[in-house]
């Protein structure tokens, strides 16, 4: 993987902690597709309104268990009826291109990348309190309040593996945490290895004898 010069980064966070829309956010402020959200590959059938490619890679179970025995998943899962998975070859393709990589995904799978991929940066969002997290998760006006408490429930032991990740961010302040998960991001890309790659023609021609 030493001409890769996308970065691969895994954010994990429990639910209401604000993870996908800070993610959104800073794809927003970096609208030119130097980053993109990874696209899982799945059985389960598209919901209206989904695009394939765009949404999942949406494939038969045949097809998914093929690509499990060829190792093509860095990880995957059965949900339900249906199994979910992060294929490595889109992956590797895309960053070959020089463009960074988010996978959404929980601490189990992040488990399954590091063993794959051990240079991807790891990042776990935070609540700064659960009461705050417990606020945000019923201002949504989505859930019951059975369904609250499984998920405040899961949020506590998820939430209990945030040190096996290398960066961690408390999401108090929105825009400050967007700042603090762009710096990540953007620290790792101006690393000398990577630039070395994404530069190379520059750095001949101001090295070459003249």
């Amino acid at each position: 993987m030493s001409n890769v010069s996308g970065n691969l980064f895994v954010i994990a966070a429990p639910s209401g902690a604000g993870k996908s829309s800070m993610i959104k956010a800073l794809l927003d402020r970096h609208p030119k597709g130097s980053m993109q959200v990874s696209v899982s590959t799945t059985t389960r059938a598209p919901r209206p309104g989904e695009v394939d490619g765009v949404h999942y890679h949406f494939v038969s179970e045949e097809a998914f268990l093929q690509q499990v025995e060829k190792h093509d998943f860095y990880e995957w899962a059965k949900v339900f009826d249906n199994y979910y998975g992060t294929s490595r070859t889109v992956i590797e393709d895309t960053l070959a291109s020089g463009i960074d990589v988010f996978l959404d995904i929980d601490w189990q799978g992040t488990r399954q990348v590091k063993a794959a991929y051990p240079g991807v940066h790891t990042i776990f969002i935070l609540p700064p309190s659960n009461e705050e997290l417990e606020r945000r998760l019923r201002e949504r006006g989505q859930d019951s309040d059975e369904v609250i408490a499984k998920r405040m429930a899961k949020a506590q032991h998820e939430m209990s593996h945030y040190a096996e990740f290398s960066y961690l961010i408390v999401n108090n302040d929105f825009a400050t945490s967007v700042d603090n998960l762009e710096h990540i991001v953007m620290s790792q890309r101006l690393r000398r290895s990577k630039q070395q790659i994404r530069h190379r023609e520059i750095l001949h021609n101001l090295l070459a004898e003249e």
